[in-house]
């Protein structure tokens, strides 16, 4: 089969939509200094006797090919409805031009305000322009709404975060986010190295590739080399200066999702009619995401683009500030179909529905009475601790969440309440706080609470951490003097869940939380003073009359057109904790094969396999070791291109320690490899 799809084209696409569409394809877009983007662009067939509003998807996850099938879910289905949804490769992904050298660069931003630029010049736009993304698409929509460019009008943005250093997949809480921080960066370092097409760019591929495989850096390298809240994170957090985005957000996200605190705060600060939906998903789109119940998400976003796109009154502003779903109590498991559970409405946020309540640690239970003796209570360092906690950010794959605490606990400190008397429902950002004071210069502390059933099952419903290090400031981090009384204060993962009558509250601290946390260079000692300065408090909410009908007005999901694709190799996944019994080592190999696929639209092949391996010793903070591997295919017929990376982390008391390798074929012949080896001084970690 030859392709031969160097120009821009238009393929029409057919559906039962308000508005007969079109599609271009491989449309180039130029900057300022030369550079092109290479954008698809679905809009009805009229729109250029009849403008429409623009809605804009900017990420580098490649538009031919691996995002092709989501893609033409999405866009097609706003084109239909009587807008241009337009979706570019940011520079140095897919066909566009140039290489990737990190996240969210001002480069990012620069040529995204040049993209709406030449939206609001081509004869099919009115000049209105939405932004929307998920993860890193929901992370730049907010940036370049910081930007202020006047087409911008609105933003819907998903799963992501104002804040890129305490709450972002590099670091938690001012820790190394040792589950993610290598695995991501190596995600990314496989995923930049991809080369473009051949049928679309021609003869300048191989060169390009070679570029981007020589040039592109591994991002951890410069992650780990800020390991304080500097300049570098704090470009593009707009939580710096929330005033920056004056146009109204939609911020949406799940209790499975990595990134579900962030909406509590952009409502909270956002000076604008902005919104949020919080539902029971992991990392995706809520009328695709798992567990269930999904809504009809695309109407509700068309609902967003016609208030503030096209100016009609949809209802939008007189509705709560905030929809979210309180899930129901279910025992652990590692994957949930479903989520049972009710919406309720809040019509601000803060809400006035919602109050905290104090837990009281006394002895070895928590409760709402004050201490009546105050206490000391030693907490150790368990180096495995963690195993069984599921990953930061789900996306919905078997196995992804915690197992029964059970597994856990004996590795903590447990603090139990007597079961409920009365059902309660919980809604927003736990805290603990604490008097404590350590035997070692550095620690950190993991607070996390569970469900515990009157059958002794437990569910972790929430979790947080904080570098102690990082007590006054995550910018200027201070060396804990040993046996000095501190006081702290930690943020839990907020949430939407319900625990009934007849069950009880775990309350599980420690000083170790592998892998998620990168391990103290030496064990811990922390002791944690039982006084009424120490408690748990939690977010209690008041069910409201009005919570019958918060989710009424959703809709069943509705899909566009989907590319059909044959499926070459069907998907796999695995995730094994192992016990070395003799040596003492703990180590948890998590496996994905994500398949191959053939998009029968254009003959690209493409998939991909990961293997994640994290290990420790027992007793031994400085054997962690973490180790990502990846496997990358892209072609068609006699064009074939192969990638194979290992990435690499270890550490000492003074150092951390990084390796990537990057092999490179070109149908079956090795035509690049390349080692990185650095090393970067602790910081406080």
């Amino acid at each position: 089969m030859v392709f031969n799809i160097k120009d821009s084209q238009e393929r029409r696409v057919k559906k039962e939509f308000p508005h007969q569409i079109k599609k271009l394809e491989n449309v180039w877009i130029p900057m300022s200094d030369g550079a092109k983007l290479a954008a698809t662009i679905w809009l009805p067939e009229d729109a250029k006797e009849n403008p429409v509003p623009a809605i804009l998807e900017y990420i580098p996850y490649r538009q031919n090919d691996f995002t092709a099938i989501r893609d033409s879910v999405r866009h097609p289905y706003f084109a239909g409805h009587g807008y241009a949804s337009i979706r570019v490769d940011i520079r140095g992904s897919g066909n566009s031009d140039g290489i990737l050298l990190d996240e969210y660069l001002k480069q990012e931003h620069d040529d995204a305000l040049e993209i709406l630029d030449w939206i609001n010049k081509q004869d099919w736009s009115t000049g209105a322009v939405g932004m929307i993304g998920k993860s890193w698409g929901g992370f730049n929509s907010l940036q370049v709404a910081a930007r202020q460019h006047p087409a911008l009008k609105t933003i819907i943005t998903l799963c992501s975060t104002d804040d890129r250093f305490s709450d972002d997949v590099h670091y938690k809480g001012g820790n190394v986010l040792a589950s993610d921080m290598l695995w991501w960066a190596s995600t990314m370092f496989v995923y930049n190295a991809r080369p473009q097409d051949p049928a679309v760019v021609g003869d300048g591929w191989r060169e390009n590739w070679l570029d981007r495989l020589e040039n592109t850096p591994p991002f951890v390298e410069e992650w780990l080399t800020h390991q304080r809240r500097d300049a570098y994170w704090k470009h593009g957090s707009v939580c710096e200066d929330f005033s920056k985005v004056d146009i109204p957000v939609f911020a949406v996200s799940g209790w499975q999702d990595g990134y579900t605190n962030a909406v509590f705060r952009l409502l909270e600060h956002l000076p604008n009619e902005s919104k949020g939906l919080l539902g029971p998903w992991a990392h995706e789109y809520p009328e695709v995401a798992t567990p269930e119940p999904n809504i009809g998400f695309l109407q509700e976003c068309l609902r967003w683009w016609d208030q503030w796109l096209k100016g009609i009154d949809t209802g939008i502003r007189d509705e709560p500030q905030l929809i979210s779903w309180i899930q129901d109590s279910e025992l652990p498991q590692v994957t949930y179909d479903k989520r049972p559970g009710k919406w309720v409405s809040d019509n601000t946020w803060p809400s006035n529905n919602v109050q905290m309540t104090k837990w009281y640690m006394n002895g070895q239970t928590i409760s709402t009475n004050p201490v009546a003796q105050p206490d000391q209570v030693v907490i150790p360092s368990v180096q495995e601790h963690g195993f069984y906690n599921g990953v930061f950010c789900p996306f919905g794959q078997p196995g992804d969440l915690p197992a029964d605490q059970r597994l856990e606990n004996g590795k903590a400190v447990v603090f139990t309440s007597d079961p409920l008397e009365e059902t309660m429902d919980l809604l927003g950002q736990p805290k603990f706080h604490a008097e404590f004071y350590v035997d070692q210069e550095n620690a950190f502390i993991v607070a996390k609470v569970n469900d515990k059933a009157p059958t002794g099952e437990s569910t972790m419903i929430t979790w947080g951490m904080l570098n102690l290090n990082h007590l006054e400031s995550h910018e200027y981090p201070l060396s804990l003097e040993p046996g000095r009384k501190y006081q702290v204060s930690v943020d839990l993962n907020v949430l939407g869940q319900q625990i009934p009558a007849g069950h009880s509250i775990e309350l599980v601290l420690s000083p170790t939380y592998w892998p998620q946390a990168w391990p103290s260079p030496k064990p811990v000692n922390l002791t944690i003073y039982q006084n009424e300065n120490t408690y748990l408090a939690l977010p209690s909410r008041t069910p409201q009359p009005e919570d019958e009908d918060a989710g009424a007005h959703f809709l069943v999901p509705e899909t566009a057109e989907v590319i059909e694709k044959e499926i070459l190799r069907k998907e796999k996944r695995t995730r094994e904790v192992k016990h070395d019994l003799i040596n003492g080592i703990w180590k948890l190999e998590d496996f994905s094969d994500e398949g191959e696929r053939k998009l029968l639209t254009n003959g690209v092949e493409h998939g991909s396999i990961n293997k994640n391996t994290f290990s420790i010793k027992e007793n031994d903070p400085l054997s962690a070791k973490v180790t990502c591997e990846w496997e990358l295919v892209v072609g068609r017929d006699d064009w074939q291109t192969k990638l194979d990376t290992f990435s690499e982390m270890t550490s000492d008391e003074d150092n951390f320690y990084l390796f990537n390798r990057l092999i490179a074929f070109e149908n079956g012949k090795e035509i690049f490899q390349k080692e990185w080896k650095k090393t970067i001084k602790r910081d406080f970690q």
